[in-house]
């Protein structure tokens, strides 16, 4: 079996799904996957670049990584987008392939939907993920590799994620990963009020850590490099202090844990760094969580003593154990969810179908007019009446021909068979130049 069997269906235009997520692939495989911001735009022009592939859009979190494509032909265009994931993560295609999760059309549509809303997430209806998929379509619409399919399905995501988020939030409190690393370190520490807390990352979950350390009371240290001006007002937001990274080791001296969450590509804090550290600590142990991805700690430092490392796979463990305690809601969200990848799916079905119907209308009428040029020679006996009666009698023709084809193509609108209707009407009537309704403005009234 070729390495891309598992990618082959139909040879129609459609949407393909491709990725990896914390479900399907252990750590260190998903580690070596993630797609840093400055590698995004690489990997999105390596897909795009294939003559199959219409558009793309790349999407990489701390449990997941995702490309999802609108091609011409599914196999080929899964099969380049597997080797160029396979080269940026450095694994062979087979290694990949056995962990890849590969959705097509409406199951795409539905799963995109359900991640943007967090429901497929490791802390189900956590708030990071909205903001994620936000950005990575915004960076894919920048570099120019979206289209009409994949706007129309990200704005549609991100609508869907919200109003699921509204509907969820009455029913449980909202939960981010960094809630969770919070909650996993008062777990093994006990009350944090007073702790001494270092966070090592300025970003969106840099944040939402120091305000979930804030309610649990901690004395909090932001340590920032590039951004000191964010770590300070990061400090200033939650009564805690700022430090440059080079301070860093001085910090965990004094500190009760630290949680990094920085988009580092590398390792910030090494076993030889917390080394020295822990010497200058004595017996006081040192809680770690890393929810970085690719991990900010080195996961050696676990061979130090009275060291505590947490990371991902820890925290998965612990979001369980809070979604267990709580009405999550993806079971009152499954309808929301299906209403709006019903909605998408009739949009795209629409814009398939319609234009495909209006060029047929479009021929036949224009044939029926050329006909009757054509022999306007022959009734030069008739009145401007009966030429205009004529004409009447010629397009009420055309109409009567077209309405079966029009219904049945209005009935497999939606389905898997409609890609195969259009294809064959443009083929056998050579409707190449059909016209692409993005908004449906010329196409009112055919349907």
């Amino acid at each position: 079996m070729r390495e891309s069997a598992v990618l082959e269906g139909t040879g129609s235009d459609g949407l393909l799904a491709l990725g990896i997520s914390h479900r399907t692939a252990p750590l260190a495989l998903l580690e070596r996957l993630t797609l840093s911001p400055s590698a995004s735009p690489g990997i999105l022009a390596d897909i795009a670049s294939h003559d199959e592939i219409r558009e793309v859009v790349s999407l990489s979190t701390c449990n997941r990584t995702e490309v999802y494509l609108v091609a011409t032909d599914f196999a080929a265009a899964g099969e380049f987008a597997l080797a160029a994931l396979s080269r940026e993560a450095g694994i062979p295609p087979a290694v990949l392939l056995g962990r890849l999760h590969s959705l097509r059309g409406r199951e795409a549509v539905r799963h995109l939907f359900r991640v943007t809303a967090g429901l497929e997430s490791m802390a189900v209806g956590e708030t990071e993920i909205q903001g994620q998929v936000k950005r990575a379509y915004e960076l894919a619409l920048r570099e120019g590799v979206t289209g009409p399919i994949t706007n129309r399905l990200f704005r549609g995501a991100l609508e869907a994620g919200k109003r699921t988020r509204r509907e969820i939030a009455p029913r449980r409190p909202p939960v981010s990963i960094a809630s969770v690393a919070v909650g996993l370190a008062a777990h093994r520490l006990g009350e944090l009020a007073e702790r001494r807390a270092v966070v090592i990352g300025t970003g969106e979950n840099g944040e939402l850590t120091g305000r979930a350390l804030s309610g649990h009371g901690a004395r909090t240290v932001f340590v920032g490099n590039r951004r000191y001006d964010r770590a300070m007002a990061l400090a200033q937001r939650f009564g805690g202090r700022a430090a440059r990274f080079e301070n860093l080791r001085a910090e965990l001296i004094e500190a009760d844990l630290a949680v990094s969450c920085t988009s580092s590509p590398h390792r910030v804090l090494e076993r030889d760094d917390l080394a020295p550290v822990m010497e200058k600590r004595g017996s006081r142990a040192l809680v770690l969580v890393d929810t970085a991805m690719p991990r900010d700690i080195d996961p050696a430092v676990r061979d130090l003593p009275q060291v505590v490392l947490y990371d991902m796979d820890d925290l998965r463990g612990e979001a369980a154990r809070k979604v267990n305690g709580h009405d999550a809601g993806p079971g009152h969200s499954a309808p929301l969810i299906d209403r709006e990848v019903e909605r998408f799916q009739e949009w795209l079905a629409t814009r398939d179908v319609v234009p495909a119907i209006s060029a047929l209308r479009d021929r036949a009428e224009a044939t029926a007019d050329q006909v009757l040029r054509e022999h306007a020679a022959s009734w030069e006996c008739l009145s401007a009446k009966d030429r205009e009666l004529v004409a009447v009698v010629a397009h009420a023709v055309v109409n009567q021909l077209l309405h079966e084809p029009t219904m049945r193509l209005k009935g497999v609108s939606g389905s898997a068979a409609s890609t195969s209707y259009v294809r064959a009407l443009r083929e056998l009537f050579a409707l190449d130049g059909t016209r692409d309704c993005l908004d449906h403005s010329d196409c009112r009234g055919v349907l």
